[in-house]
């Protein structure tokens, strides 16, 4: 394994916006990172790059699983509202 120490560095993805950067501690598989100089020159813009198309993605899962729940909590709260709950006639306070 290698450790790569990822330098501050200009921001070329406009999807974020403008940030201060920080090194961070990567480690990475040796054999990944040869395969990675024979495609990009710059890591950590690269990583930039994919980890924030990652987040993007994450958000977009995140926002249709909430999209899929609430019709069915809608319905639950209608379903409350009207009928009440099994457990209120078995209350014990």
């Amino acid at each position: 394994m290698l450790t790569i120490s990822v330098a501050p560095m200009p921001r070329t993805n406009s999807a974020m916006p403008l940030s201060r950067k920080r090194p961070v501690n990567l480690t990475l598989s040796e054999g990944l990172i040869a395969e990675l100089k024979g495609y990009t020159s710059s890591l950590s813009a690269t990583a930039e790059e994919s980890l924030t198309a990652y987040v993007v993605e994450q958000k977009q899962a995140h926002s249709s699983r909430q999209q899929q729940a609430d019709p069915a909590v809608a319905g639950w709260n209608a379903l409350h509202a009207q009928v009440g709950s099994f457990a209120d006639e078995h209350s014990t306070l």
